[in-house]
């Protein structure tokens, strides 16, 4: 096959997939294989297909590749969570994950507590009103059967963040949940900490239960006896200030209350403020996370850093590589972040 001219391509940039073909010789399914890097690709085929892209600039276009039937070239990230503040990093991540795979973004927030016919209804609106090649799923949509067998069924590929139940099911990004909190119990209990409050967030959320284990089982091993004083905030703001003063209101109140994270912990501020109660002059207070409402109140938090922008990016990463054989695990680290809001107990 004689080449064509190409001057006005190279030029313009605006080489499309069908000159790529013609270019290299090949048919367009093969050079979408190339593209789309999958297996058993020949050296020939590779050698002809990326010398002909390079030779006309060729930049592939994830909306004219989904036209032409090949991938969709968008990844869902589907969403149940209530804090603003996760939601903002993990579409961050994803979003910088996509872009290096040359693929589009689009998110969803499904509404899982209204049960399980009305979730149904939701995910087969989701699949069926914009086509995607996978779904990053998010705590506590990560660990909700009814997506799991959904996806499964309907043979979508799926990548969980932070997931607590079924490890093997599916690929999986995540952090020590359990190893962070215990971080967060050792540090209050060298400050000397021993009158302790710990919020929890939502029942349904795994990560929230692991990191209320690791706490709990730390200061355990460390005092038997002690006891810590626990209430519910759901990971919200309004949540961490109504359980932040139910503490605060108690006969033997706290000397460092654990956030399990940093929404509730700034709500908790708030309500130290409200009470005219110093923080951490009177009471330490520790969130996680590390969201950007860490360093958004005052005192800064002490707080756990979570990766949440690399976990996401991480797991549009593995979605896209995932070549049907054993799911993968990815452990990110963590760290503890040590700021304004603690300090050694005054009495």
């Amino acid at each position: 096959m004689t080449p064509r001219p190409v001057k006005s391509l190279q030029a313009s940039g605006n080489a499309t997939i069908a000159d790529v073909a013609h270019r290299a010789g090949v048919s367009l399914k093969s050079v979408s294989r190339v593209i789309n890097k999958e297996p058993h690709v020949s050296p020939k085929l590779l050698a002809k297909v990326t010398a002909a892209i390079a030779e006309l600039k060729y930049v592939p276009d994830p909306a004219a590749r989904s036209l032409a039937g090949l991938r969709s070239f968008t990844v869902g990230v589907l969403f149940d969570n209530p804090s603003p503040n996760y939601i903002m990093k993990a579409i961050a991540g994803a979003y910088r994950g996509c872009i290096a795979h040359g693929y589009h973004m689009r998110f969803d927030t499904l509404e899982s507590a209204l049960g399980s016919d009305h979730l149904s209804a939701q995910l087969d609106a989701v699949v069926r009103n914009g086509r995607t090649d996978g779904f990053i799923l998010t705590p506590p949509l990560t660990d909700n059967p009814i997506i799991l067998d959904y996806l499964e069924a309907q043979q979508m590929r799926y990548v969980r963040i932070a997931p607590v139940t079924e490890p093997g099911r599916s690929p999986a990004v995540l952090i020590d949940d359990g190893a962070a909190a215990a971080d967060v119990a050792d540090l209050l209990w060298g400050l000397g900490h021993r009158r302790i409050g710990l919020i929890n967030g939502p029942a349904d959320h795994g990560a929230a239960g692991t990191r209320r284990r690791g706490f709990l089982e730390r200061l355990k091993s460390l005092d038997p006896t002690i006891e810590v004083q626990e209430v519910v905030g759901d990971f919200l703001f309004e949540g961490g200030m109504k359980a932040g003063d139910e503490l605060l209101a108690s006969q033997d109140r706290p000397t460092a209350i654990f956030a399990t994270n940093d929404d509730m912990a700034a709500g908790v501020l708030a309500a130290t403020a409200q009470r005219g109660i110093a923080v951490p002059g009177d009471i330490s207070v520790v969130g996680y996370d590390d969201s950007w409402i860490a360093t958004s109140t005052w005192p800064y938090l002490t707080t756990v850093h979570q990766p949440i922008e690399d976990m996401a990016a991480a797991a549009v990463d593995m979605l896209l590589k995932q070549n049907g054989g054993a799911f993968e695990e990815r452990r990110l680290d963590y760290h503890l972040v040590k700021r304004a809001s603690s300090a050694s107990a005054s009495q």
